[in-house]
């Protein structure tokens, strides 16, 4: 199985084709856009791997932006005791959810590539339903 180590938002990820992320919040705002991460630090399998210095050139990861959304909130509650001083704040971090969909070594060749997802039809629904 292939992967990479793909750099982010100031963080590294390894990531593997079909895989689905959590990375930071991406700029392009509409969902199901196809992503290029051209910061590929090291790429392999399990017998063979390249390490780039610092990265490699010409290797990329290709990705779909799934959604742009916010996580949960984080409450930050600070108090000094006897002193009747409170803040509470609260912050929610934005982020991008991506699926991997193809690992390109530095030749251009394909290393990995995700399994094609096919949205179930109404035909597929009523053969589940005479099936049963």
């Amino acid at each position: 199985m292939s992967y990479a180590v793909i750099q982010s938002g100031g963080k590294q990820y390894k990531v593997k084709s079909g895989e689905i992320l959590k990375i930071e919040k991406l700029p392009n705002p509409k969902s199901n856009t196809k992503i290029e991460f051209n910061d590929i630090l090291a790429y392999g399998d399990n017998k063979v791997i390249e390490i780039g210095s610092p990265t490699i050139q010409g290797a990329k990861v290709e990705a779909n932006l799934i959604e742009n959304s916010k996580n949960r909130t984080v409450l930050i509650f600070k108090k000094r005791r006897r002193q009747n001083s409170r803040r509470k704040n609260g912050h929610r971090q934005e982020y991008s959810m991506i699926r991997i969909n193809k690992i390109f070594s530095k030749d251009g060749k394909i290393l990995s590539e995700a399994e094609k997802i096919s949205k179930p039809t109404k035909k597929d629904s009523e053969k589940k339903e005479l099936s049963k």
